[in-house]
């Protein structure tokens, strides 16, 4: 558990360096065994130490530390929702605000296929519809959502990320950022996206699910 405690501090400096987690905004869980370590709430992500993490069980009671951040509800929601999970990531970045903001490419993601890479590190990821954060309303959006993802746009508020460990759920949040930033910056005009061919290729080499 140590381990894992040191690498969901590391994750969350480099969110905070990277600009993707502004001013105490964000979170971050890890998964070990039974237990949920998580950012505590009012805490800047640049500031986690590993003695200072929240601990939950898996139906998020708390067990020791300071309180958990609000969304401890989300997080439990995507660990249910994403098998095998280990981490979950939760942003306020810039871009995947703002594209969360717009309206869904598809009913099963909330960006098109936009490059190779955000169809082979993410796959797809859905638009949540809006609920207050720290709701247990918004936990159930993602939960009721059809499909499977291991990310996702959370209207008007932010990004999501499962992945296997913290430093995975980064990876995904930066790819999820960057593609935001793609298609935030080519609103108004025509764009091209992968086609259904490419797209099945890359999710069969990779993994990863886009349905088309």
């Amino acid at each position: 558990m140590e381990k894992a405690a040191e690498e969901l501090c590391a994750v969350g400096r480099r969110a905070v360096e990277s600009g993707l987690s502004p001013g105490s905004s964000g979170n971050v869980s890890v998964r070990v065994d039974d237990r949920i370590l998580m950012s505590p709430t009012g805490v800047s992500l640049g500031a986690l130490g590993p003695r200072e993490l929240s601990v939950l069980d898996e139906r998020g009671r708390h067990l020791e530390g300071p309180p958990p951040s609000k969304e401890f509800p989300l997080h439990l929601a995507m660990y249910d929702r994403v098998e095998g999970s280990g981490a979950v990531l939760h942003l306020h970045s810039p871009h995947a605000t703002a594209a969360s903001c717009l309206p869904a490419w598809s009913t099963n993601s909330a960006l098109p296929p936009i490059s190779p890479y955000l169809v082979m590190r993410v796959g797809q990821a859905p638009l949540v519809p809006y609920a207050a954060p720290g709701s247990d309303r918004l936990a159930e959006n993602v939960a009721v959502l059809p499909g499977r993802f291991s990310a996702a746009l959370l209207a008007n508020h932010g990004s999501l990320v499962a992945a296997d460990n913290a430093t995975g759920a980064l990876d995904g949040a930066v790819e999820l950022e960057e593609a935001s930033r793609i298609v935030v910056a080519l609103q108004g005009r025509e764009f091209s996206v992968l086609s259904p061919d490419d797209v099945r290729e890359l999710t069969l080499r990779y993994g990863t699910t886009w349905d088309l």
